[in-house]
């Protein structure tokens, strides 16, 4: 959809997509509030602005509609379709799906959640990387970091949806560390 449909659509249509994007209901609210966009940038600042606000709760409910990361998320649902598009880029061999079942078991102990990680583009060796680093991380600065990684990705789909996903800006290392 371009802009002007995206502007223009029934917010109750438009919400699912949304919701696609980010199962947050309170980020997709403030998006859908803040229509018309005069511009797809201006969109997807506003989308980064009430995505920095994303509390713990936001956090769990939108992580439970993401696949760990090396599985592939089965369905016909826009969600799944975009999580196996956005992780094709993780292709692994068998030792390297044991290393990322290894690395998900230990990171769902270490912090009672899925791994998170805006995997578009990144290989298996930088995901495998991310994950290891990141357990080494206090709850507190994981906390922020997934909430980071939460974004990016609904930044990205939401570019998607608006077909501007090379309109996209260079995601910031989060902590001073590269992602």
């Amino acid at each position: 959809m371009d802009l002007d449909e995206f502007n223009s659509a029934v917010a109750a249509e438009l919400r699912p997509t949304l919701l696609a994007c980010c199962d947050v209901p309170a980020w997709a609210d403030t998006v859908l509030a803040a229509r018309p966009y005069p511009s797809i940038d201006a969109a997807l600042r506003t989308a980064g602005t009430a995505a920095n606000g994303f509390a713990a709760d936001d956090v769990t409910r939108a992580l439970a509609a993401h696949p760990r990361i090396g599985e592939r998320a089965g369905g016909r649902s826009t969600e799944a379709a975009w999580s196996r598009r956005e992780q094709s880029s993780v292709a692994t061999d068998d030792a390297t799906q044991e290393a990322l079942l290894q690395g998900n078991r230990a990171y769902e102990e270490r912090f009672d959640r899925v791994f998170l990680i805006n995997a578009a583009g990144l290989d298996a060796a930088t995901v495998l990387a991310s994950l290891h680093r990141r357990l080494e991380n206090d709850p507190e600065s994981e906390a922020r970091e997934v909430a980071g990684e939460l974004r990016g990705i609904a930044l990205r789909r939401l570019a998607r949806v608006l077909e501007a996903e090379d309109a996209l800006p260079q995601a910031e290392p989060l902590n001073g560390r590269q992602s």
